[in-house]
């Protein structure tokens, strides 16, 4: 980034802004500028790099400080040229800043933004004085009957993997590490705030006390580019939305040889149009001809398996409903199905033919006051009220 460019007017917000207020600014910008919604545009692409890297400081406080201090300068690393204010050990990605301010109180999406929307270990611990990578998350949608079978599926999801080049050092093959210029390999500045010095870790060297004397070519000296991976996914029967799988290993790479963080893939259920779930259990209606329900017979079902024969009794009223047990979705505990409850409603003739009218007016006045179980059960209710 150009010296001049300042990292407030990027992302348009006051020196003394508070630590939501950039974040929000951030949230703007990286949605105007994501590539995923300007394909091929190389200056969106470059905006969307500069003002995650203008987040990637103000969002910090020790960079933050050490900018507002000495500017740009506080990220230049002296002989070997300027490099990314995450210095060694600090590299993100636009992914990787994209996913931390999106990825709070969110659950569904598509897209580069829903692909990587979290952090779920924001970072890690250390380990050998080098940073783990962060976790990732990728948003899976899958239809009722993908859930209900189980599938393989393979995903496509760009991250920060090991640099081939230099094998996650940083470090052009040959060169060497020598100690830090800003800190003279102290591992820290002193830094004035009124009548107080304080000491805090080194913005060039990031508290290792050493720089690389020949940072890597093709990565920048971060141990780290951004590439594009594949990764087949087993998802399980009986999977329900808001589940997540864990994918070990598959996260971010760790900086300079750290371990890799993990991929959580999170499930999301279609609606499916005929199917209501509720836990294991599946929930229909259906209607059925109100002759049907009256004489009895039987009615083909709709099932995630196929059609099945429901047996329906003389007298059916609306409303009632019906359990075809083990027609509902495996169980993740494994060796069981919930059940399908069919519930059905009486469809009444909105045409009929004059002898068709005739019969039922037959049918009407030939009837006895024990016809109607229901609407009997309703008038004496209904009388009992009004005394």
């Amino acid at each position: 980034m150009a010296a001049d460019e300042d990292y407030y007017k990027l992302l348009e917000v006051a020196k003394d802004a508070a630590a939501e207020d950039i974040k929000k600014a951030y949230r703007k910008k990286a949605i105007q500028y994501h590539p995923d919604k300007n394909p091929g545009n190389h200056a969106a692409e470059e905006m969307f790099k500069k003002v995650s890297e203008a987040y990637e400081v103000l969002s910090d406080a020790d960079k933050k400080a050490a900018y507002d201090r000495y500017g740009h300068a506080a990220f230049k690393q002296g002989a070997g040229g300027a490099r990314g204010p995450g210095g060694a050990g600090g590299f993100h990605s636009a992914e990787d800043i994209f996913s931390q301010v999106f990825g709070q109180g969110r659950q569904g999406g598509g897209g580069m933004g829903g692909i990587f929307e979290e952090f779920f270990g924001g970072g890690g611990g250390q380990e050998g004085g080098a940073q783990r990578g962060s976790d990732l998350r990728y948003d899976m949608e899958l239809t009722l009957e993908e859930a209900a079978a189980g599938i393989e599926r393979e995903i496509t999801y760009r991250r920060p993997v090991e640099c081939g080049n230099c094998t996650g050092s940083g470090a052009e093959p040959g060169s060497k590490k020598v100690s830090c210029p800003t800190c003279r390999g102290q591992g820290y500045v002193s830094v004035s705030r009124g009548f107080f010095n304080m000491r805090q870790n080194c913005p060039t060297c990031h508290g290792a006390g050493q720089k690389i004397e020949k940072p890597c070519k093709k990565c920048n000296g971060q141990g780290r580019v951004i590439d594009q991976s594949k990764l087949k996914v087993r998802v399980p029967a009986g999977v329900d939305s808001g589940m997540k799988l864990k994918s070990a290993g598959n996260g971010e790479a760790g900086a300079h040889g750290a371990p890799s963080g993990d991929l959580y893939i999170f499930l999301n259920v279609r609606d499916h149009e005929l199917f209501q779930r509720e836990e294991d259990d599946l929930h229909c209606e259906i209607p059925i001809k109100f002759t049907l329900a009256a004489l009895g017979g039987e009615v083909h079902v709709p099932t995630l398996g196929g059609k099945v024969k429901l047996k329906v009794p003389a007298g059916t009223q609306s409303g009632t409903t019906f359990r075809l047990r083990g027609h509902g979705m495996p169980s993740l505990r494994g060796g069981s199905k919930g059940d399908q409850m069919v519930r059905v409603s009486i469809e009444v003739p909105t045409k009929m033919t004059s002898e068709q009218r005739k019969k039922l007016e037959e049918f009407a006045t030939a009837g006895s006051d024990k016809d109607h179980p229901v609407s009997d059960s309703f008038f004496e209710k209904f009388r009992k009220f009004f005394e």
